[in-house]
């Protein structure tokens, strides 16, 4: 088993295209696939938590409050009233959850493994393998979901749909949604920085506040739906095990490796059938003991799952 405190990492050796060629040629002789997806998928796909998409829907408290992304804004707004915390969080949950990705990147994804057994292990939380088309039973979402909500306690282990009151949320500052769920700010329009009082949400068994359903702590509620998913990815893996299995990993970072990294290098040492396929811009490698069943690729996601198409 790898020591990964002494792992000696590789890039692929070899052009963008003869890698490009060697993951369609994976792709197409194996007998399953595991997608293994971090941040750096939706990135791709244009879910970025900066820059012009920020300014458009944060400009406000960031002005107020003096950050600079989505992802800091979070940490920022935990001391704030209730009722101007949520118009935070609602902006945030419905942009990143409830709007498609601008770029369809994910549906790309789906084209490619619809017709193979394929099983998704993915940290992110904004539910876009089920927007494009993944079957729900395939996915497991280790970190949460954006659409969940659960009592901040916690109490109890059930998370709630947070979908309805969402909705209410945004429009209730300012916001209009499209009919295509497009989240718009009109002309002319100064938002509101708070939502009213009676949508701020409260545990309906015991009556404290509610918080996202994220793995930030440990109060991260794993209901029965994560252990349902939990359960179906270990069977796959076992039912798999020792088969042509294409372990293809997109967009993982360094942030929770021990999720999908540490894991997908193991199996691909354990199973000599196995192929690691690692797409990831400016960070794709693999370690030496595993180099020679390990395709690495540099790569915007979305530009080589075009290319792979």
């Amino acid at each position: 088993m790898f020591d990964f405190t002494n792992v000696w990492l590789k890039k692929s050796a070899g052009t963008y295209a003869e890698q490009v060629e060697k993951l369609k040629k994976a792709l197409s002789e194996c007998d399953a696939v595991l997608i293994g997806a971090g941040s750096g998928l939706s990135t791709s796909a244009g879910f970025t938590y900066s820059g012009e998409r920020f300014e458009k829907f944060f400009g406000d408290f960031a002005d107020k409050y003096h950050f600079a992304d989505m992802y800091t804004g979070g940490f920022r707004v935990i001391l704030l009233p209730p009722e101007e915390l949520w118009a935070y969080w609602s902006r945030n949950i419905y942009i990143n959850r409830y709007m498609d990705p601008p770029k369809p990147v994910y549906k790309k994804l789906f084209e490619l493994v619809r017709d193979k057994d394929y099983f998704v292990l993915t940290t992110n939380v904004d539910h876009c393998f089920q927007k494009a088309g993944f079957d729900k039973q395939r996915i497991f979402y280790t970190q949460g979901d954006y659409g969940l909500w659960q009592c901040s306690e916690p109490c109890h282990d059930a998370t709630y749909d947070n979908a309805e009151t969402v909705r209410k949320m945004v429009l209730s500052q300012g916001f209009v949604i499209a009919e295509d769920g497009t989240l718009t700010v009109p002309k002319g329009v100064t938002l509101k920085m708070t939502v009213p009082a009676e949508l701020v949400p409260r545990c309906p068994v015991c009556g404290k506040p509610m918080s996202m359903n994220l793995r930030a702590d440990d109060t991260f509620v794993e209901d029965a739906g994560w252990h349902a998913a939990s359960r179906r990815y270990a069977d796959y893996l076992e039912a798999h095990d020792g088969q042509r299995l294409l372990l293809l990993e997109l967009g993982v970072g360094g942030n929770t490796p021990v999720i999908i990294k540490y894991p997908f290098w193991r199996m691909t040492e354990k199973n000599r059938n196995a192929t690691y396929a690692c797409v990831n811009l400016g960070d794709a490698e693999a370690p030496d003991r595993i180099a020679d069943r390990s395709i690495c690729i540099d790569a915007d996601i979305g530009a080589t799952l075009e290319d792979l198409r």
